[in-house]
C-alpha cells in the first residue's frame, strides 16, 4: 500500500513539473523566437550599438569643422575714447578718436592636412568598430540561443526519461501486487523516479535562469521570455578550411578599427608636431584722432608672431606619441590573439565533431538496441528490475552525452567563426 501512494505522488509531481515545462506563469509570457528574429531584435535594441552611432555623429561634426576654411576665427576690435588738451588761456580743446580694426590668425605648420586626415581616419575607425560591435553582439545573441535550446531539448529529454521511468515503476508495482517482484524492487524504482524528477526540477530552474538573461540580452519587454526554435542536432556543413579562416581573421572589422585607429594617432602626432610652427596673426585697422581742425586719418596693418622659445608643446606631442605607440601595441597583439585562438578553436571544432560521429556511431546506436532488447527481456521475465534501470540509465547517459557534445560543438562553432570574421551564420 505504501509502494502504490509513493508511484502515485511521483506521478503527479511529474505532472506538475510537465505542465511547468510547457506553460509559463500567468505574469510570464513565452515568445517563439527563431535565431534570424533574436538577431534582428538584439540589432535594433543593443544599447552599445545605439551609443556608438551617437559617437559617429559627433565624429561626422569634427569632420564638418576640419574642413573649415581657416581654423582660426577673425576678430575685431573697435576702441573710442574722448580725448581733452588744455589749452592755456583758451577753452580746453574735445576731440572724440575711434578705431576700428580685423586681424586673423593664420597657421604656418600644415595643421589643417593633418586635421582633417585625422578626423577622416577617426571616422572610419568608429564605422569597423560600430561594425565590429554587431559581430560581437550576435555572437553573443548566437551563444545565448545556443544555450536555451540546449536547455530546452535538455529538459524534453529528462521529461521522456521520466516517463520511461514511471513505465517501469508502473510494471513493479504490478509486479509486487502479483507477488512477482520484492518490495525492494518496488522501492528502487521509486528511488529511480524520484532522481528523474530531482533532475527535472533543476533543469527547469536552468533554463528559466538562461532565458531571463537572454531576454535581458534582447531588450525584451518584462513579462516575456524567449522560447527559441532550433535544432542543436542538424549537421552544419562548413564550408570553409583553417586556411580560409586565418586569411578571414586578417580582414576583421576589429583590426580595420585598429589601423584607422593608428592612422588617426599619426595624424594627431604630426598636428601636434606642426603646432610648434607659430601661428602668424596679420590685422589691419583704420582710426580718427586728433581736435577737428587738425584731424588725422589713419590706416594701418599690424603682423605679430610669437616665438617659440619657451613651449614648444612638449606636453601634446608627448600624450599623441604615447597614444600612437598604445594603439600599435593593442593591434599588434590583438593579431597575435586571433590567430592563436583561431587556431584553437579550430581543433576544439574538429575533436568535437569527431566525438559526436563517435557516439552517434557506436554508442547511441548500441545503446537504443539494447534499449529495445532490454525492455522486452523484462516484460517476457528474463531480466530483472535492476538490469533494466542501469540499461535505461546508460542510454539516458548516451543521449545527454551526445546532446552536450552537439551544444559544445555549435558554441565552438560559432565563436570560431566569429574569432575568424567569417560570414555570419544564422544556425542552428
Amino acid at each position: 500500500m505504501r509502494f502504490a501512494v509513493t508511484i502515485c505522488c511521483l506521478a503527479t509531481v511529474a505532472v506538475a513539473h510537465a505542465q511547468a515545462l510547457q506553460q509559463a506563469p500567468d505574469s510570464v509570457t513565452l515568445t517563439s523566437l527563431t535565431l534570424e528574429e533574436a538577431l534582428r531584435m538584439a540589432e535594433a535594441a543593443s544599447p552599445s550599438l545605439q551609443k556608438a552611432r551617437a559617437e559617429l555623429q559627433a565624429l561626422e561634426a569634427d569632420i564638418v569643422e576640419s574642413r573649415s576654411p581657416l581654423w582660426n576665427n577673425p576678430e575685431i576690435s573697435a576702441e573710442y575714447a574722448r580725448r581733452t588738451t588744455p589749452n592755456p588761456g583758451l577753452p580746453d580743446e574735445r576731440a572724440r578718436e575711434w578705431a576700428l580694426g580685423i586681424s586673423q590668425a593664420f597657421e604656418t605648420g600644415g595643421q589643417s592636412k593633418h586635421r582633417r586626415a585625422a578626423a577622416d581616419s577617426a571616422k572610419a575607425a568608429m564605422d569597423a568598430q560600430i561594425e565590429e560591435l554587431r559581430r560581437q553582439l550576435r555572437f553573443e545573441v548566437q551563444r545565448g540561443f545556443l544555450q536555451v535550446l540546449s536547455l530546452q531539448q535538455r529538459s524534453a529529454l529528462e521529461e521522456e526519461a521520466i516517463r520511461t521511468v514511471e513505465q517501469a515503476a508502473n510494471a513493479v508495482k504490478s509486479r509486487v501486487a502479483a507477488g512477482e517482484d520484492t518490495r525492494l524492487d518496488g522501492n528502487v524504482a521509486a528511488v529511480e523516479v524520484g532522481r528523474a524528477h530531482n533532475q527535472l526540477a533543476s533543469l527547469i530552474d536552468q533554463l528559466a535562469q538562461a532565458r531571463a538573461e537572454f531576454a535581458d540580452l534582447l531588450q525584451m519587454p518584462p513579462g516575456q521570455l524567449p522560447q527559441v526554435q532550433g535544432d542543436l542536432g542538424r549537421t552544419a556543413t562548413s564550408t570553409y578550411r583553417l586556411i580560409d579562416l586565418l586569411e578571414s581573421s586578417r580582414q576583421r572589422p576589429q583590426f580595420e578599427a585598429l589601423a584607422q585607429r593608428e592612422r588617426a594617432a599619426r595624424s594627431r602626432l604630426a598636428l601636434e608636431r606642426a603646432a610648434v610652427s607659430p601661428d602668424v596673426t596679420v590685422g589691419i585697422g583704420i582710426a580718427r584722432e586728433g581736435p577737428g581742425d587738425t584731424r588725422e586719418r589713419i590706416k594701418g596693418i599690424n603682423v605679430s608672431v610669437p616665438l617659440p622659445l619657451f613651449r614648444r608643446n612638449a606636453a601634446a606631442i608627448g600624450r599623441a606619441s604615447s597614444e600612437l605607440t598604445q594603439v600599435q601595441i593593442e593591434r599588434q597583439a590583438a593579431e597575435r590573439e586571433a590567430r592563436a585562438s583561431v587556431i584553437a578553436l579550430w581543433s576544439r571544432s574538429e575533436a568535437l565533431r569527431a566525438r559526436i560521429e563517435q557516439i552517434r556511431s557506436s554508442i547511441v546506436a548500441a545503446l537504443d538496441e539494447n534499449q529495445r532488447l532490454s525492455t522486452r527481456a523484462y516484460r517476457e521475465g528474463e531480466l530483472g528490475l535492476l538490469e533494466l534501470l542501469v540499461v535505461t540509465r546508460q542510454v539516458l547517459d548516451g543521449r545527454r552525452d551526445l546532446l552536450e557534445a552537439q551544444t559544445e560543438a555549435a558554441l565552438t562553432r560559432t565563436a570560431l567563426e566569429q574569432a575568424a570574421g567569417w560570414a555570419d551564420a544564422t544556425r542552428p
